[in-house]
């Protein structure tokens, strides 16, 4: 036996052997007139500088090389970096900057992101030759990199760049000099600094403080002009998105020898956005998770409430698993194919095998592979593709799939991605359920309130009106106030009744102590419902600016002031009026059924959506008829906002947001 498995492990050994000689020779191949300089860089490492390990080192980096590539007009982006080197000097403020780079960019240097060029074609000897022997200098004498396995140093430090379209420049050396002030100043033979953990703690903290020397904001946007990857822009970035700070930081904490690496959620489970972060190793060998780009320490607990489905780390390591995909798919989906699956280092994961529709599947052009996907919100429900599996006697079979999740599956029909499955939910034990396989489903009738799901401060911020009472007075002071309504269940009606016995001047809100006031939205109406209007008034403390919250017509701007207790907001009316109807809105995320807004419920039938109807609210809640039950949902408000999501109304009534 022992003589069997010895004989195993000897076939696997030449053939990962044979593979890597292959990819190295494919590589080379590649390179076509560049080809010259690559093979220097091996003829360097074999007679010059004979080290078997940076040997090997730069047969791996040529290896993985033709999956990475850079900006072919390189005086065109080096140009662009100066004038970005200008701008980010002398603008007004981040937001300047950011703006005139997008113009800049649109204008003369359009055609730049889609004109790129594989390195193995374009680098050069030297810039392999340095970066080689900087990174293999910086592993044998940083005290916080010695520890490192020869594997682990050419994951998280080894390679010459950390992003795609980054510049061929020594930025090693540039950011390990311009951040370089803080380590210098503590003692080598400091405990912290001569740990990982340390170490990168002690430059984090200079890249804040740098970062907010120069001014710096954090932006949303999906684009802000051609990224800044140079190390000279790097170091005067004032602007930029989580990816672009995580990536310039990655790099700084390399040029230091510090085993860092780029992790990202493409989405979360039950919104539309995603996020990044970088992750690094520590002294025992551990992952320390970051998680919100440089502005938190690594160590805290990782998003504890968020639903992950998928979590890749970016690589210099070209997945051949998605080679032999892009070799063999006849509908390619542009995965990155450098990526890892750590999905399971972050939630409970399972491998699946799904249930697809025969019928569905005969007409699909690729049988071999499918396309697992979650909805979201897309001016409209769309299916976002997560990962590819492999189709295996109608199964469609996938890997490491984050658990408590609604997910489908698509397949390729010729033309696009289709469902060939019902939506499932792969809940946290790991069972699956599969939502919608009913032909003839039981309906009920529904009131819908919300078009997205409640968080825990939306859930907060609606209880703050338990307590809270409409009152009526004859003095401005409301000492004689007359209660007419007090609220006992956030399940409130749009237009809530008050009945005063007669007319009143003075019409107010007083709001629950502890709530610090906490409404969004305030109006009286008569009795056909019609608003009426007055001087809006309040307590002393409150201010013009508070009342003017109150009736603004925006659900997103409040009346909050800062004291809990004895706090009110009302109308003067300037003389008796007759009310019969008041409106309160707590505070809220604007996800709340608004009057005037345009409504359309969907529902899924396992092929596409299909409407329910269309609906303009008169109120705070939506009726429908015939809802299925245990069947996907949408709710679409083409009025306003972004925030959708899909939603099952289960048979004991309760609503369950996906």
């Amino acid at each position: 036996m022992k003589k069997l498995l010895s004989f195993a492990l000897t076939i696997l050994l030449l053939a990962g052997c044979s593979e890597d000689k292959r990819y190295l020779r494919d590589a080379l191949k590649a390179a076509g007139e560049n080809r010259t300089e690559l093979e220097a860089v091996l003829k360097h490492y074999r007679t010059v500088d004979n080290d078997p390990q940076k040997l090997e080192a730069a047969k791996y980096l040529i290896a993985n090389m033709p999956a990475h590539y850079s900006y072919r007009d390189t005086a065109a982006i080096n140009s662009y970096y100066r004038k970005a080197l200008e701008i980010l000097g002398t603008g007004p403020s981040p937001d300047w900057q950011r703006d005139t780079l997008r113009q800049i960019s649109d204008c003369y240097y359009w055609e730049l992101s889609e004109d790129t060029i594989s390195d193995v074609k374009v680098i050069t000897a030297d810039y392999l030759i340095y970066n080689i022997d900087h990174t293999f200098r910086q592993w044998r004498t940083r005290p916080w990199a010695q520890h490192l396995t020869y594997e682990q140093f050419r994951d998280w430090i080894l390679p010459y760049k950390v992003t795609e379209l980054q510049s061929f420049d020594a930025w090693r050396d540039i950011l390990s000099s311009y951040y370089s002030d803080s380590l210098s100043k503590v003692p080598p033979t400091d405990y912290e600094r001569n740990t990982i953990y340390g170490a990168i703690e002690i430059v984090r903290n200079e890249i804040q403080y740098k970062q907010y020397a120069i001014g710096h904001r954090v932006i949303w946007e999906d684009r802000s002009g051609i990224p800044l990857r140079s190390a000279a822009t790097w170091t005067r970035m004032t602007f930029g998105s989580c990816m672009e700070y995580v990536i310039m930081g990655t790099a700084v904490f390399r040029s230091f020898a510090m085993p860092a690496a780029v992790d990202m959620v493409p989405i979360w489970g039950r919104n539309s956005a995603g996020h990044c972060w970088y992750t690094f190793l520590d002294d025992c060998g551990r992952e320390q998770v970051t998680i919100n780009s440089l502005i938190m320490p690594a160590g805290q607990q990782f998003y504890p409430y968020e639903r992950i489905p998928k979590v890749w780390r970016s690589s210099y390591t070209i997945n051949r698993d998605l080679v032999e995909y892009c070799n063999r798919a006849k509908y390619v989906y542009p995965f990155d194919l450098c990526r890892v699956d750590v999905t399971e280092r972050y939630n409970l994961t399972s491998d699946l095998e799904i249930e697809t529709n025969p019928e569905t599947v005969k007409g699909l052009k690729d049988k071999k592979y499918v396309y697992i996907a979650m909805a979201v919100n897309s001016f409209g429900p769309e299916w976002f593709v997560l990962d590819y599996g492999k189709l295996k006697k109608r199964k469609a079979c996938f890997k490491n799939m984050g658990r408590n999740m609604l997910y489908i599956v698509l397949g390729f029909d010729g033309e696009d991605l289709i469902p060939i499955s019902h939506p499932f939910i792969l809940h946290k034990d790991g069972k699956v359920e599969y939502v919608g396989d009913e032909e003839s489903p039981q309906t009920v009738s529904r009131d819908l309130r919300r078009k997205y799901y409640e968080s825990y401060n939306v859930v907060d911020m609606r209880r703050r009106i338990l307590g809270g009472k409409f009152q009526c007075s004859d003095r401005p002071d409301f000492k004689d106030a007359v209660t007419l309504y007090t609220i006992e269940t956030t399940d409130i009606p749009h237009l809530i009744e008050l009945n005063a016995a007669r007319p009143y001047r003075y019409w107010r809100y007083f709001t629950p102590n502890g709530s610090w006031g906490s409404i969004s939205e305030l109006s009286f109406h008569d009795a056909n419902g019609y608003k009426l209007f007055g001087r809006g008034i309040a307590n002393p403390e409150a201010g013009q600016d508070a009342i003017d919250r109150a009736y603004d017509g925006n659900l997103l701007s409040n009346f909050e002031i800062n004291q809990p207790d004895d706090n009110w907001v009302g109308m003067d009316m300037s003389k008796p009026t007759e009310i019969r109807y008041a409106s309160v809105s707590p505070r809220s995320d604007d996800n709340d059924i608004c009057p005037g807004d345009e409504y359309e419920l969907l529902y899924f039938d396992g092929e596409d959506w299909n409407s329910l109807g269309y609906q303009v609210a008169k109120g705070n809640s939506l009726h429908y008829d015939d809802v299925p039950l245990n069947t996907l949902l949408w709710l679409r408000d083409y009025t306003r906002g972004n925030n959708e999501r899909p939603f099952i109304v289960r048979k004991n009534g309760e609503i369950e947001w996906w």
